[in-house]
């Protein structure tokens, strides 16, 4: 075991385990939000382990889980909108963490990968894993607010 499995295996089993549970209890905010963070914990693990394990086929599925995690939040959002209205979720102090988690390892990868198309690669994860669990949070927390047109 290197540095980065170790660093996959703390948040694989921190992080992601922690969302598990949330997703399996608790009432619907807490569910929706946990399966938000989710996603936007798994993608940071398995960058890790790519770099771990040198198998760059790891940070495609991270970039497909990147694209994928916050659609899938977008769309629950959107079907359990009434239910979440009555009581919308507050969790921006776990979204950034989250986000800022993302950031930090996509860029420790990045000095540690060095210029290259591997590093255009990791960057692009980042931006769709940082910007859309901002999104898909914000999605979550009742939308955004609606333009009236006079």
């Amino acid at each position: 075991m290197n540095a980065w499995t170790a660093a996959a295996t703390a948040v694989f089993a921190g992080g992601v385990g922690a969302t598990v549970w949330g997703v399996a209890t608790g009432p619907l905010r807490r569910r929706a939000v946990a399966q938000n963070l989710s996603t936007a914990l798994a993608c940071p693990g398995l960058l890790l382990l790519s770099q771990g394990y040198d198998r760059p086929s790891y940070v495609d599925l991270a970039l497909i889980l990147a694209l994928l995690g916050p659609v899938g939040t977008l769309v629950f959002a959107r079907l359990l909108a009434e239910d979440l209205a009555k009581d919308p979720p507050r969790a921006w102090s776990l979204t950034f963490a989250v986000a800022g988690l993302g950031g930090v390892v996509v860029l420790v990868l990045c000095a540690a990968t060095g210029p290259s198309r591997a590093m255009v690669k990791l960057l692009v994860i980042g931006a769709l894993l940082i910007g859309g669990n901002l999104v898909a949070s914000r999605a979550l927390s009742g939308g955004f607010a609606r333009r009236r047109h006079g």
